[in-house]
């Protein structure tokens, strides 16, 4: 298992350094959940929460990136309003986006373990990792969103195909962001 970015940021661990790792990824996510773009014909907006998943993911690892995103699930179920459109609470998670929110804790979970593995080196390895993990994004809240507006097709309209080009700029961003971290990183620190 290899570091992840945040890992070589910080040599020092603790649990304070990990506990403000996660409460600043959430943070992050919710965040970039405010850039949103509420679409008519969907439930879903468009949103930079996506890219803040993927990227606290690999940049903090599986088990800090999954436990920010949770304390960013946490967060929202609790009153605070971090979810798109400055939304709150439980309803919210039951609701039609509540299968994108849950599968970002898996999806954190995957790019981290990705990351941990070294795929966050690379343009293509990173590539990779963001599409496995919008995959994830997608198959968990296609799932649950097919609840609320029908069959397969009315559920790829509304919750998969409007966001695909979108997700494939942030994944192709992110893809450049990452091993351009490691490099300037590893300048720094001499290797």
């Amino acid at each position: 298992m290899q570091q992840v970015l945040a890992e070589r940021l910080i040599s020092r661990r603790s649990l304070v350094v990990d506990t403000s790792l996660i409460l600043l990824g959430s943070l992050f996510v919710a965040a970039m959940a405010q850039l949103s773009i509420p679409l008519p014909f969907t439930p879903v907006p468009i949103t930079g929460q996506t890219f803040a998943v993927l990227l606290v993911g690999m940049v903090f690892g599986s088990r800090r990136g999954a436990l920010a995103l949770a304390a960013y699930l946490a967060e929202g179920a609790a009153g605070l309003p971090v979810f798109a459109e400055a939304k709150s609470g439980v309803a919210t998670l039951l609701g039609p986006t509540g299968g994108y929110l849950v599968g970002f804790i898996a999806t954190a979970w995957l790019v981290g373990f990705l990351a941990e593995r070294g795929f966050d080196r690379n343009f293509f390895k990173t590539l990779a990792a963001m599409v496995a993990g919008n995959a994830v994004i997608y198959i968990l809240g296609a799932a649950w969103l097919m609840r609320f507006v029908g069959g397969l097709q009315a559920t790829l309209a509304a919750g998969v195909y409007p966001f695909l080009i979108g997700d494939a700029i942030k994944a192709i961003l992110a893809a450049l962001m990452l091993p351009g971290a490691w490099k300037l990183v590893n300048m720094g620190k001499g290797r």
